[in-house]
C-alpha cells in the first residue's frame, strides 16, 4: 500500500484519528467481502479500490486541482455531474457511510438525527475523510429537512451551494428544476473559472450517459433466472464506488464486469445454490462503508439481486436525452431526466412504489426488504403505502429500521432469517 501521510498532512487531516479507521476498514472488508466464495474476477478491482479508498482517489483529484481543476463534493443523486464535468472539474461523492463518523457529527447536530446525515458532518468536521478536505465546493440539496439544516453548519465553515430541490412533479416543478441547473451551471463557471459551452455540455451529457449504461449492464446481469452471478454485496460496492471514481473508467470497469457476469450466465456458474431466495433492497440509500445489511442478508441464506434506493437503480436508470443542442435546452434535458427519480422526498410519491413492484418482477424476487435509517421520516412514512402495495401483488415484505452500529445486528439476522425461512413455505 503507498504511503499518503504527506497527502494528508498536506489536507490538515487529523492523522491520529485517521488512523483508527484505517485499521478498521481492511477488518470489516475482509470479513465483508473477502470472505466470499468464487467471486467475479473483476472484482480485483474494486477490492483495490477498497484497499487505497482514501488514498487513489484523492491523490488523482489533488492531481487535477494542480493542472487548474476544481473538485466539487456532492452527497446526493439530484446534483447534475454533467454541469461539473463540462466545466473540467471532478464530482466526488461525500456521504458519510460509517459509525465513526457519527460521534464528531453529534457534536454539532441533535443525537435523533439520521446517521448518514450525521456521519456526513462529522467526516468533516473531525477531519477524517479526504475527500472533504479536497473539496473545493460542496454541493447540497433541499431533499430532506436534515440535511437543509446541516448544510447550514457546513455553509458557515466551507463554501457550499444548495440546490432548491422542488417537492412535486408537476410541469412547473421541472421548470424549476431546469433553473435551478442553469443557476448551478453559473456557480461551476465561477468556480472552475470556465465558461460553459453547449458542446462541452453534450459530451458530458454522453459521457455520463454512457456509465449509467454500464452500470446498468451489471444490473441487468442481475435478473438471470438460471444463475445469480454476483452477489449482492459486491454489485452494492461496484455502486458505492461508482459515486467516487473517475466516470470513464467507471464505465470501463462496470462493462468488463458486465462481461463476466454475462459468460457467467451462459455458463451457468453462480455465486449461491440453486434455490436462494431472491431478495429486492429498497428504502434509504447505503453509502460506503455501510454494507451489514447486505452482509446479513446474505449470510442468512439469501441473496440482494437488486437495489431500489440512491446507491442503486436511481443512480443510473433513465439517459438523458443527448440530442439538444443549446444550453437552454440541455438544461431541460437534465432536469427531466433528474426529475425521474422517485426520490421520498417527493410528494405524493406514486412512482417509487411502483418501481419497488415492477423491479419485483424484473429481477424474480421473492421478498423484498425495505430498510429504513433511523430518523429518516421520509421513508418512514412510505412503508405503510409500499407494503400494501407489494401484499396486493403477492410479494411478501419485510420493513427494518436500522443505524450504522453493531447493536442490532444479531436481531436483525434473527429477522432476516425468519423471513427467508417463511419465503421456503
Amino acid at each position: 500500500m503507498t504511503d499518503y501521510r504527506q497527502m494528508w498532512t498536506d489536507l490538515d487531516m487529523d492523522l491520529e484519528t485517521h488512523d483508527q479507521l484505517c485499521v478498521v476498514l481492511p477488518a470489516a472488508f475482509g470479513d465483508t467481502y473477502l470472505s466470499q466464495e468464487n467471486r467475479p474476477e473483476n472484482m480485483a478491482f474494486y477490492d483495490f479500490v477498497v484497499s487505497e479508498i482514501h488514498g487513489v482517489r484523492p491523490a488523482e483529484l489533488i492531481e487535477l486541482q494542480k493542472k487548474g481543476g476544481k473538485v466539487f463534493g456532492t452527497f446526493c443523486v439530484f446534483v447534475p455531474d454533467e454541469v461539473v464535468v463540462a466545466c473540467g472539474g471532478a464530482v466526488t461523492g461525500l456521504c458519510g457511510g460509517s459509525q465513526f463518523w457519527v460521534p464528531e457529527g453529534e457534536k454539532v447536530l441533535p443525537s435523533d438525527m439520521c446517521p448518514l446525515v450525521k456521519a456526513s458532518l462529522g467526516a468533516h468536521f473531525g477531519k477524517t475523510c479526504p475527500y472533504f478536505s479536497v473539496a473545493d465546493l460542496y454541493v447540497g440539496e433541499t431533499t430532506c429537512d436534515g440535511k437543509k439544516k446541516a448544510y447550514e453548519i457546513l455553509g458557515a465553515d466551507k463554501r457550499t451551494y444548495v440546490m432548491d430541490m422542488p417537492q412535486m412533479k408537476r410541469p412547473k416543478d421541472i421548470e424549476k428544476w431546469t433553473g435551478e441547473i442553469a443557476e448551478f451551471a453559473r456557480e461551476v463557471e465561477d468556480v472552475t473559472g470556465r465558461a460553459l459551452t453547449s458542446e462541452a455540455l453534450g459530451a458530458a451529457i454522453g459521457l455520463i450517459n454512457e456509465k449509467r449504461r454500464a452500470l446498468a449492464r451489471v444490473f441487468e446481469a442481475r435478473k438471470a433466472e438460471s444463475c445469480i452471478p454476483i452477489s449482492g454485496k459486491d454489485a452494492l460496492l461496484m455502486m458505492q464506488i461508482a459515486f467516487f471514481d473517475d466516470p470513464a473508467r467507471c464505465a470501463e470497469m462496470a462493462n468488463k464486469l458486465a462481461d463476466e457476469l454475462e459468460q457467467r450466465i451462459a455458463d451457468g456458474v453462480s455465486v449461491f445454490p440453486a434455490g436462494t431466495k431472491r431478495i429486492l433492497v429498497t428504502g434509504t440509500p447505503l453509502a460506503i462503508p455501510n454494507w451489514k445489511l447486505h452482509h446479513i442478508i446474505e449470510t442468512s441464506g439469501a441473496a440482494v439481486v437488486c437495489e431500489e434506493m440512491c446507491t442503486g437503480t436511481r443512480y443510473f436508470e433513465n439517459l438523458v436525452d443527448e440530442s439538444a443542442d443549446t444550453l437552454e435546452d440541455q438544461f431541460r434535458a437534465l432536469s427531466e431526466r433528474y426529475m425521474k427519480n422517485n426520490c421520498a422526498c417527493f410528494t405524493p410519491n406514486p412512482g417509487r412504489i411502483a418501481d419497488v413492484v415492477r423491479m419485483a418482477r424484473e429481477y424474480h424476487v421473492d421478498g423484498v426488504i425495505d430498510a429504513n435509517l433511523k430518523f429518516c421520516t421520509l421513508y418512514d412514512v412510505e412503508k405503510p403505502s409500499l407494503a400494501a402495495a407489494l401484499e396486493a401483488e403477492g410479494i411478501p415484505c419485510l420493513a427494518l429500521e436500522t443505524d450504522y452500529t453493531d447493536n442490532d445486528a444479531e436481531q436483525l439476522r434473527t429477522r432476516v432469517g425468519a423471513f427467508v425461512e417463511m419465503l421456503g413455505e
